[in-house]
């Protein structure tokens, strides 16, 4: 087990947590760029006529720039692709696929859902809805699934997706190091991938999808420093063997820091531990020794969807006075929200970014049509009158 206390730490963050907006998933054919005020429902659409009679040249001459085949003058494709991007031209999809021949194959690869871990079923709920809705465009997915923090296994069934060549690629990133290794296989076989849950930087991903988790953890450092008395301790306990190596935990524990640099109310210690297993005794016997050693924690914020963990331990040993703060909806977090015991849950919409995640590399293949690199799904920030609600 390895402890740390420190008071201030981490670059300072200029954004203000903020909260959720509703927004319902960007459709594959709809057009996400209408002006605001626009009635969408009486626009017209953009027919390759349009553009042609505008370029004063042919609809087949259209017709190839837009869909890159046959021979057109470069002035020419210049102006059509010109006059097709201020027209906010988009392309049919559902014809196209129903005429095309070919036929996509993706795969994702995600950790595996395991009893202590049943965040990880959520996302291949949404991957499954995409395709489901995608059934005319003959689009199929393969999923391949990895044992969390286990980088052996990570690496063996990241070769087996390899051998399979697929179309595009659904990488959650947990990994830092092997993740960073599998993308650089997939850029030498010019195969696109899409992160979700993680953004790993300094690779060639087509898009990424999930929570800033650096934003994510100043949100929950505020809504522990706006209850707790100014000098009461922080404990943040983070359930991994190695945080180092697993991204978006080390960013939510930087986001946590950065925020008591600049807006924090809070005086006392923030300790940090590292817990490599759920097992009950070894959380028992390490939470034992650092609520005994520090009395005077007030909090805790648990870094991963693991939170029900830290919440079982404080409910068996009667634990009432301690803000429990930590991430994600899931069954087992839900019941000691309800039972009092966590306080808070900070979501990121899971089926969410599965989903969009399916429709973005579709779009790509299909129509080449480049998605935006980040999209940060909402910080939802849930508690026992809310939860109900939320879905």
């Amino acid at each position: 087990m390895s402890t740390q206390s420190f008071k201030k730490e981490v670059k300072p963050s200029t954004d203000s947590a903020s909260f959720p907006k509703e927004t319902p998933p960007r459709s594959l054919v709809s057009n996400p760029r209408l002006k605001p005020g626009v009635n969408k429902h009486v626009m017209k659409k953009v027919r390759i006529k349009d553009i042609a009679e505008k370029a004063g040249v042919s609809i087949g001459t259209v017709d190839r720039v837009l869909h890159k085949r046959g021979e057109v003058k470069a002035a020419t494709r210049e102006l059509v692709t010109r006059i097709a991007k201020e027209m906010d031209y988009q392309p049919n999809l559902v014809a196209r696929a129903l005429t095309a021949k070919q036929q996509f194959k993706l795969a994702a690869l995600l950790p595996q859902a395991q009893d202590e871990n049943v965040f990880w079923s959520k996302h291949p709920e949404g991957i499954n809805q995409a395709i489901k809705q995608l059934e005319a465009f003959r689009v199929g997915m393969d999923f391949y699934y990895f044992e969390l923090q286990n980088e052996t296994e990570f690496n063996r069934i990241a070769q087996e997706l390899l051998a399979r060549q697929p179309d595009g690629v659904i990488l959650a990133p947990i990994l830092r190091k092997e993740s960073a290794a599998l993308c650089e296989q997939l850029d030498k076989l010019s195969i696109p991938y899409v992160f979700i849950d993680t953004f790993l930087d300094h690779t060639n991903c087509l898009s990424f999808i999930g929570e800033d988790a650096y934003q994510s953890g100043r949100v929950a450092a505020s809504l522990i420093d706006f209850g707790l008395e100014v000098d009461k301790d922080i404990l943040i306990v983070n359930l991994t063997k190695d945080i180092e190596n697993t991204l978006h935990l080390t960013e939510r524990n930087q986001g946590f820091q950065s925020y008591f640099l600049d807006a924090g109310r809070n005086e006392g210690l923030r300790i940090s531990v590292e817990i490599p297993s759920t097992n009950r005794d070894t959380v028992n016997e390490k939470m034992d020794r650092i609520l005994k050693n520090n009395t005077n924690i007030g909090a805790i914020l648990v870094s991963s969807a693991k939170t029900h963990v830290i919440a079982r331990y404080l409910e068996k040993h009667k634990i009432h006075n301690i803000t429990l703060v930590g991430y994600e909806v899931t069954t087992k977090n839900l019941l000691y929200m309800k039972r009092g015991v966590i306080k808070f849950l900070i979501g990121q919409r899971p089926v969410e970014q599965g989903e969009k995640a399916v429709l973005k590399l579709y779009s790509y293949l299909s129509a080449n049509t480049i998605p935006e690199k980040k999209e940060f799904q909402s910080i939802d920030i849930l508690n026992a009158e809310n939860i109900d609600m939320y879905h």
